[in-house]
């Protein structure tokens, strides 16, 4: 492995998609990612068309530079493993909530009484000192808990989820983060802690740094909401031929738009000079904008923004994306031979480092796929493998038929 946390170990014990993203990207930084799946496998293995059970284009993107470790904690032989995992490892991650962890015998204070070095990271969706803590969460919920809903529809439409899962992706990012922090503190101390990375207080954070605004201040100075990201005219501009996305923001910019469309007179309207006062008149700005761009096609509008140095962009759908010039440049979307699933396409790493460069080494794994391997890695001898699996508390994913019927797609 390489990366700046190669040789790190990290017990992955998440499921769906925040814990399982942030395990990706500590694995793409090189740490040793052994992934801990029920038998059933993570919930996500199913979701998407796939050529094999299991293996659905979401779990396939979410799991890379993994190993899978299937182990039925309902047994007590495979809870006494886990435990011997945690006892060696640097790292464990969870996304279970905190009263399940205790229940499993696997809370902080039980795994650091014999493993007082492990940085113990926890996401999942409520702070622990609220009300909220034992509430179960998940992206959709978070999103309204934060009212992402709200601003997204901007006051002239119905309330609508961002058409992503931004919530588990931004926390996992952010658990991904902390857990690198911890790791660089206990270099310096020698002492591992607990961290937990709530989804609502996260979210909070992420969202209302940008539209707590008026109520900033006590007693506020005008409502919640950065008005020049809440005008409904702020979206992708239709041009004659398609759409792009332009963003005529500084001084500058305006002047040299205002020039373009020949009125540079604009530029010296009191009510145009400066950024407070634009963004006091933004709903007719990003009007006036849409009309203007609608007048050329979008080549036009992408050379003359280009020779005026104004941020613009075409308009990509999800298909153009994959084949836009500068991916295809520098080789972002690949096809690859995956070990079970044949031809797939992945991502490659968005990160470039001098000095130690992520790589990524190993695509999402069957179910099972390295169990027998991983506990080995881990201290257990033939005979104690043997035995677990005989018991049905561990099961070995390599003598399973990779290409069994797929799934139906959720």
């Amino acid at each position: 492995m390489s990366g700046p946390l190669a040789g790190v170990r990290v017990v992955d014990m998440t499921m769906n998609v925040m814990g399982p993203y942030a395990a990706q990207v500590l694995g793409e930084m090189g740490a040793d990612i052994c992934k801990v799946e029920p038998p059933e496998g993570d919930t996500l293995r199913g979701v998407g068309p796939s050529r094999s059970r299991g293996m659905g284009p979401y779990f396939l993107h979410l799991n890379r530079n993994k190993r899978s470790l299937c182990l039925d904690l309902k047994k007590p032989a495979a809870r006494d493993a886990l435990h011997r995992l945690l006892g060696q490892a640097d790292v464990l991650l969870y996304s279970f909530r905190p009263q399940a962890m205790e229940r499993m015998g696997v809370s902080y204070r039980q795994v650091s009484a014999t493993n007082p070095r492990i940085v113990y990271c926890g996401a999942f969706g409520y702070g622990q000192n609220g009300p909220y803590a034992a509430k179960p969460a998940y992206d959709d919920l978070i999103q309204a808990a934060v009212s992402l809903p709200v601003l997204q529809a901007r006051g002239i439409s119905e309330p609508t989820y961002v058409a992503t899962a931004i919530a588990d992706r931004v926390v996992g990012i952010m658990a991904a983060s902390s857990v690198g922090m911890a790791l660089y503190y206990r270099e310096r101390t020698g002492k591992g802690q607990s961290i937990e990375v709530p989804m609502f207080e996260t979210m909070t954070q992420f969202v209302m740094g940008d539209h707590l605004y008026g109520l900033t201040f006590e007693p506020p100075m005008g409502k919640a909401g950065y008005v020049r990201m809440m005008e409904p005219n702020r979206r992708p501009y239709r041009t004659q031929d398609g759409y792009i996305g332009v963003l005529v923001y500084n001084d500058k910019h305006w002047s040299r738009f205002f020039a373009l469309v020949g009125r540079p007179d604009m530029a010296k309207d009191p009510r145009f000079a400066s950024m407070a006062t634009r963004t006091q008149n933004i709903d007719f700005l990003y009007g006036f904008l849409a009309e203007a761009v609608a007048t050329r096609t979008t080549a036009e509008w992408l050379k003359l923004f280009e020779d005026a140095d104004i941020p613009a962009v075409r308009l990509n759908t999800p298909e153009m994306l994959v084949e836009d010039p500068h991916m295809r440049a520098i080789e972002f979307f690949k096809v690859i031979d995956h070990p079970s699933e044949g031809k797939i396409r992945v991502m490659g790493m968005p990160q470039t480092w001098s000095e130690s460069q992520p790589e990524i080494t190993r695509e999402a794994p069957l179910v099972g796929q390295h169990t027998v391997e991983l506990l080995a890695e881990y201290g257990f001898n033939t005979t104690e493998v043997s035995a677990m699996l005989d018991a049905g508390a561990a099961i070995d994913g390599r003598s399973t038929d990779a290409h069994r019927p797929a799934l139906p797609p959720r």
